[in-house]
């Protein structure tokens, strides 16, 4: 899928109506949606717990260290990107906190058209972060295939007394034979004799 053509959920977290109204004006349909909004870090943590969200918003600009510590557990714990909203005078001291975790601040007032840019380098960051889960997700099922292909080997080494070569070959032809992969060989194998 096209990066133009993704569509990315939304969580914007603030005490103000003003502030969700705004930042949700700037967000298109067709680009962001859902966009749920909730007043507190309570009720984004228990939102979080419901379903994942692409972008986590967050107005920090009123609330003391919940906002920031949100931000780094997005950013550490969840697969989502977050843009933390901060006071200009704080913007600093902030972004200190809060950069080696991967969160991305933003100073307010901020003009739309930096909040637009802000939300165009959230949307790179999400691809990258959903590159970075593609492979890791296939090196896990390569391992899964691995670890199941070993233990099917050594299931037909002790119970059927081949060798170890004997047995990485039967497997090999099965799955050739049969044109299915080698874990689902393996997997039948272990069904089979354990």
């Amino acid at each position: 899928m096209d990066f133009k053509e993704r569509v990315y959920s939304v969580l914007i977290v603030s005490d103000t109506e003003k502030f969700r109204t705004s930042l949700t004006s700037l967000l298109p349909e067709r680009t962001f949606s859902p966009v749920i909004n909730v007043p507190d870090t309570s009720t984004a943590k228990r939102a979080m717990l419901e379903r994942e969200y692409d972008v986590v918003l967050i107005n920090g600009t009123h609330s003391d260290d919940r906002a920031v510590k949100l931000a780094i557990d997005v950013c550490t714990e969840k697969g989502s990107v977050a843009l933390l909203f901060v006071r200009r005078e704080l913007y600093a001291e902030i972004y200190a906190k809060v950069s080696d975790f991967g969160v991305l601040t933003l100073p307010l007032p901020s003009s739309p058209q930096m909040v637009t840019q802000a939300l165009d380098w959230v949307r790179a960051t999400r691809e990258r972060l959903r590159r970075y889960e593609k492979t890791a997700q296939t090196v896990e099922q390569k391992m899964e295939e691995i670890r199941a292909v070993n233990r099917a080997k050594w299931l037909l080494i002790d119970v059927l007394k081949m060798t170890e070569a004997d047995a990485h070959r039967y497997i090999e032809k099965q799955a050739m034979d049969r044109c299915v992969s080698k874990l689902e060989v393996a997997k039948g194998i272990i069904n089979t004799y354990k």
